[in-house]
Formats: structure tokens, sequence, C-alpha cells
């Protein structure tokens, strides 16, 4: 392609409104990729987000959406458990679709997504592209050179904390774009704190050293009830899940997502190995050098990342903008990924699986790679 891509956003939800919206309006984009037309239930939310940053349609669903016509792509930032069928409509329009994480909820639907996305000839990218970015690359490097010896095990994991129900910017105002209810993360299906949170750890750390084999845990609801501004939110998806993930020949790792406390000193990844400890951004507790290590470190791990350049430093949710600009770089340059929808099939592999074991008590075998 030699226009700009022209890109529908499907929910105006918080992600929208502090990341996709204010990165893909700027200025410096609008030769590559223009924002045209948003969608939401909630009509109002929809038309204030296109008011505010200036894109030209707002519809109350995917489907008029579709049918007003004038879209390349799209990408799907609504709630988790809407992303499959809203991705396999936008993929039988003949669109290419970027999906924010988690990709889908189930390896069933993952797999009929990329059959369908072949069969049809359209792209998809899927959000968290952790590979993108320099320092995971050269942590990848430094584990198959041999720099931890025989890595030993891993952790990585995350916690829900309050977080969703005091995000300022986005959940404790008066107006459409500024009150945006968080229920749907504590509900089936899509909630939780794996597919919300720990969805990142887990593709860096599977970016680093390969996809698993078999996954056991154990899982259920500690916080059956959440507040937020007066309305008790009922909880009925897991909050506390607890994962061993056996990446063969004795090589393990401790996976998490839990609805309060953290471990201390958890870098992003976590390995350990027979001669050292890759710890975020440090072996052995000296730095790594890597391509933007200085901007990573003025800005944030995610501002080193190749779209994130200028004004676009120091904003919002950085990341999800580059997943997006990686779609575009794809479409119009045929310049292919590494945040592959095959990769996060994997992620949700092991995520399914541990609600699996958790249920039966037994190890369950992983069916996908990457």
């Amino acid at each position: 392609m030699t226009e700009p891509v022209r890109l529908g956003i499907v929910g105006t939800g918080s992600i929208s409104l502090r990341g996709l919206l204010p990165h893909l309006t700027m200025a410096d984009v609008q030769d590559r990729v223009r924002v045209v037309a948003l969608c939401d239930p909630v009509l109002d939310r929809a038309q204030a987000a296109a008011a505010k940053f200036g894109v030209p349609a707002a519809h109350p669903d995917l489907a008029s959406m579709l049918d007003a016509g004038g879209l390349d792509a799209v990408s799907i930032a609504t709630p988790i458990g809407l992303h499959y069928e809203q991705a396999v409509t936008a993929v039988e329009a003949g669109l290419h679709v970027h999906l924010n994480k988690t990709m889908t909820t189930t390896v069933a639907e993952a797999n009929d997504l990329i059959a369908r996305a072949r069969d049809r000839g359209v792209k998809l990218v899927a959000s968290p592209g952790e590979l993108i970015n320099p320092r995971l690359q050269r942590i990848k490097e430094l584990v198959g050179s041999g720099a931890l010896g025989r890595p030993t095990w891993a952790v990585t994991g995350a916690t829900f904390g309050r977080y969703h129900e005091e995000e300022a910017s986005a959940r404790l105002g008066d107006d459409p774009l500024t009150n945006v209810n968080p229920a749907w993360y504590f509900r089936k299906p899509g909630g939780g704190p794996l597919y919300d949170m720990t969805v990142y750890g887990l593709h860096a750390l599977t970016a680093v050293v390969g996809p698993a084999r078999r996954v056991t845990a154990l899982s259920g609801v500690r916080i059956s009830e959440r507040e937020f501004r007066g309305e008790r939110l009922p909880t009925d998806m897991d909050d506390q899940t607890m994962i061993i993930v056996d990446f063969g020949d004795a090589f393990f790792a401790h996976v998490y997502g839990v609805a309060a406390g953290s471990l201390p000193d958890l870098g992003r990844p976590l390995i350990f190995g027979t001669e050292g400890t890759i710890n975020g951004a440090t072996l052995n507790g000296e730095v790594i050098d890597y391509p933007g290590r200085d901007v990573a470190e003025t800005y944030g791990y995610t501002y080193a990342l190749p779209h994130v350049v200028g004004d676009h430093r120091g904003m919002e949710e950085a990341h999800v903008f580059e997943d997006v600009m990686q779609l575009v770089d794809w479409i119009t340059d045929d310049t292919p990924t590494v945040a592959t929808a095959e990769h996060a099939r994997h992620v949700i592999d092991i995520f399914e699986s541990a609600y699996r074991s958790a249920a039966t008590g037994q190890v369950q075998e992983l069916t996908t790679t990457f």
C-alpha cells in the first residue's frame, strides 16, 4: 500500500482512551495510519472519543462500522471475551486485525482465527509483542549463548491489586471518557489476572526460552466481590492462579496471577541458571547493554521500541501503539512481525491448560508451539 492504512478501533474503553487514540492520532504517524472510525455499544463514549481525537465516524457496534466501509484494518480493544467473535467478523470482512492482549480465551478460538486469516489472506498481529523490545532480544541472545550456564528455573507473574478500579484518567470522572466501568475484568469469560496482566511476563519468558510442554496448577476465586465507586462488582473469574510450567528436561517456571501481593525485585524476565541470574535489565547484578538502553532508563522499559519516538515517549501504553504499528508496517511494507498469533496462541494454551489442570487435578500436556 502507498496510502495510509485506514484503521477502525473496536471499543473505546481505557486502553483506547489512554493509549491507542492518543498515539495513533498524532501528526507524525498520519502518513502511515489514520484512525477513521470507532465503535462502542456506549455510543456517547464513542462519539465523545471521536470528537476529542478528530476521528471522522463513531458507530454503536462493529457491524455498523463495517457496513460503512472505508477500512483496511481494525484494532480490537474490547473485553477479552469478545475478541474472538469480533476478530472473526473483521477477518471475514477481509480486514487485517490487531488484537490487544489476550488474543482469545481458548486454543480452539485461536486455531480457528489463525486458519480464517490464512484463508482470507489477511494479517493478524497479537499483543503483547514482547520480543519487539530490544532489551528482550538481547536477553534472548545472552541465554542462547550460555550466559546463564544451564538455565534451571524462572519466575513471572502479576497482581491485580486495585489497579483497574483506581485508573484515575479513565474510571473516576463524571463524563463518558472518564467513567469507564471495570466490571468485565472480574468476570467470565476473559477476566482475571492471567489474561489481563500475567500475559506480559509469560510472553516475555517464552520469547526467551521457547515453548513449554506441560503445566500443572491450582486456581480459584479469593476475592468474591469488589467495590467500584459504591457499586459492588461480583468476581466469578479466578483471581488466584499458581502454575508450574514444564519446559522440558527439568527446566521449570513458576507463573502466577493473583488478587493481591507481589514478589519483590521481580524483573521481566527473571531466569536463574547454573552460572547466574537474569533479572529484568541485569545479568548477575550488572546492567545489560542493548540498543536504546538510555531511552529505557529515562522513560521506562517499553519506550525503547522502534516506533516510540519523539512525543510518543512518556505517553501511556506505548507498547500497544508499537504493536499496531507492527501491523501497519506489515500491511504497507510487507515487513512481518514477531508479535505473532502463533506465539499468542501458545500463551493462551498455557493459561487454558492451567485452568483445566486446577479443575481436574491432573498435569496437562500443551498442544501448541510457535
